[in-house]
Order: C-alpha cells, then sequence, then structure tokens
C-alpha cells in the first residue's frame, strides 16, 4: 500500500485528535471523530495543533428550525484550541495527550433581554492509548481513555451545558477500520466511532453520553512536488447525544444529527495541515437549541 494519510496509523488520529473535551450546548463533541490524517503508520511521533470554529445562532427544534422567541438563548460562539501529542511506541501500541482551550461568546435573554458574556478557560484534559496490533497491517484498532474534569465548569453567567468545562470524569472507548478500494491503494477508504460516557460528576450536572462516528474515503495519489502531497477527503459523520441530567435544562438537551464534510490534506515533508467543513443535513434535537449552520476545522501537525 503506498504511503497515505488514511494509512492505518494515521486513521488513530480520526477518532483521537478532535477534542471531545469541549462541552458547549447542542455538541460540540462532533469533532470527536472525522479528521482521518496526521499521525504516523509505525513507531514515532507526532505533535500537533487544532482550530475548531462553531457559531450556534439559529433555534432548532425536533428536525426543523423554530422561532427565536422559543429559546433564550441567542448565540454561542466559540473559538476552539487543542494543543497534543502522540506517540506510537511499536506498531501495537500508542499513547496520547490534548489539551484543550477555548473561547467563548453566549448571548442569553434569561434575564428578560439580550446579554453577552465572554470567557475563555482551559477545557478538559484527555488521556488516551491506543492498540493496533488486532491485525498485522494495522487496519483494525481500539482506542480507550479518559476525560479529566480539568476545565472551568464554574463561570457563574454560563449554563451548565455551555460551560468551557463539564466537570465530569468520563471514560473513552473507540474502534476504527481501514482499508483500500482499488488495487493501487490511491483510494482508500475508513469507519470509526467513540463513545463517551460519565463516570463522576460534580456540581449535580451530568453530561449526556454521546457516540459518534464517520465513514469516508480519500484519493492518496495527488502530487504537486518531490515532497508535498494533496490528499481530498470526503466524510459522513454521525453524532448521538443523549439528555443532560441534575441541573440546568435537561429537556432541551440532547440530539441527533448527520453532517457531510469535504476536507482536503497537504503533506510536505514531515508537516501536515489539514481543513474541513462540516456542513449538517439532517439534524434531530429534544425540546429547542441552537445550532450552527457549519463548522470549520484546521490541523496543524510535526511527526518526528
Amino acid at each position: 500500500m503506498p504511503r497515505s494519510w488514511l494509512t492505518p496509523g494515521a486513521v488513530l488520529a480520526s477518532v483521537l485528535l478532535p477534542s471531545a473535551a469541549l462541552a458547549c450546548a447542542c455538541g460540540c463533541a462532533i469533532f470527536d471523530v472525522g479528521t482521518s490524517t496526521l499521525l504516523p503508520s509505525g513507531p514515532g511521533g507526532t505533535v500537533f495543533f487544532e482550530w475548531d470554529y462553531l457559531d450556534q445562532t439559529k433555534n432548532w427544534h425536533g428536525s426543523s428550525r423554530a422561532p427565536a422567541a422559543n429559546n433564550d438563548d441567542k448565540d454561542i460562539r466559540s473559538n476552539f484550541y487543542l494543543a497534543g501529542g502522540q506517540y506510537m511506541f511499536n506498531d501495537d501500541w500508542g499513547a496520547m495527550v490534548e489539551v484543550p482551550f477555548t473561547d467563548r461568546h453566549f448571548v442569553t435573554a434569561d434575564s428578560g433581554s439580550p446579554e453577552a458574556f465572554d470567557h475563555s478557560a482551559f477545557g478538559d484534559l484527555r488521556l488516551m492509548g491506543v492498540y493496533s496490533g488486532l491485525t498485522p497491517d494495522m487496519s483494525i484498532g481500539v482506542i480507550f481513555g479518559v476525560k479529566l474534569p480539568t476545565g472551568d465548569s464554574t463561570f457563574k453567567n454560563f449554563d451548565p451545558d455551555v460551560e468551557i468545562g463539564s466537570g465530569s470524569t468520563d471514560i473513552l472507548l473507540g474502534a476504527y477500520h481501514t482499508g483500500s478500494i482499488d488495487m493501487a491503494g490511491d483510494f482508500q477508504w475508513f469507519v470509526q466511532g467513540l463513545w463517551q460516557h460519565h463516570i463522576a460528576t460534580q456540581h449535580n450536572y451530568t453530561p449526556g453520553s454521546e457516540v459518534n462516528g464517520a465513514l469516508g474515503v480519500s484519493y492518496a495519489n495527488w502530487h504537486v512536488g518531490p515532497n508535498v502531497s494533496i490528499e481530498p477527503v470526503m466524510q459522513v459523520v454521525a453524532s448521538y447525544r443523549g439528555r443532560d441530567g441534575g441541573v440546568g435544562d435537561p429537556a432541551n438537551t440532547g440530539y441527533t444529527r448527520f453532517l457531510v464534510s469535504p476536507g482536503i490534506a497537504m503533506s510536505v515533508n514531515t508537516w501536515k495541515l489539514y481543513a474541513d467543513v462540516e456542513v449538517p443535513f439532517y439534524q434531530n434535537v429534544n425540546g429547542n437549541q441552537l445550532v450552527a449552520p457549519s463548522a470549520l476545522k484546521l490541523i496543524a501537525s510535526y511527526s518526528f
């Protein structure tokens, strides 16, 4: 198989890189899956920086848009920054750490008239391991880890599901599988999934459990120079989150959604860049929730 961003080792990034530690109303954990790039297919390390942008401005009820007057929340605009690194000790075992930071703008009319609040803080740290030794070619792997309650979950002007940190300790379990569509290995596919569930909570708030998955294809034989390659990627991403519990507004939490995500990856020697846009084509939410028309992602990494 030719070297590709969708090599088995690289697919680990599609589950691990996006930050499930991002808490926000109507679900930022869609970033958990869908970037099948960045990591090497064998022993070695990678450091990376990720930026995600989400601006939730449209009120949604069930599977359709609803009047803005039905929701006291008017805007949740978030810039997510994530720094992390992974090291593959051998072809079978690896470990990763992710440190998120979020800048959030929140407009709500809970008090009767719209008020705007801004807050920036570190999010919830994630520690993960991966085992890719289920097959000789590393095409199947499992991911396991924990999200720690290191993020700020007590900002007084944010609702519990808008806080930058969830206040909970969560377990993370996932798996992936990848392969070639054609004999030459130019067209490749992958499927992946990640489940997140709380095991300890604080402040009488319980975030809903989440399941996220992605199915994607890429073309890996487009070269523009001796050390530069470009790889278009197309993905369909699915996400489910259960209702929250405890304080807050559980009736207006939880959702099911499907997104299409065209992206492009560029490799320059040991540097790699990835960008995509994630656009929902079906959403079904409980109660009234703010949704975004799209989400943006940019990742830069360096392998050693």
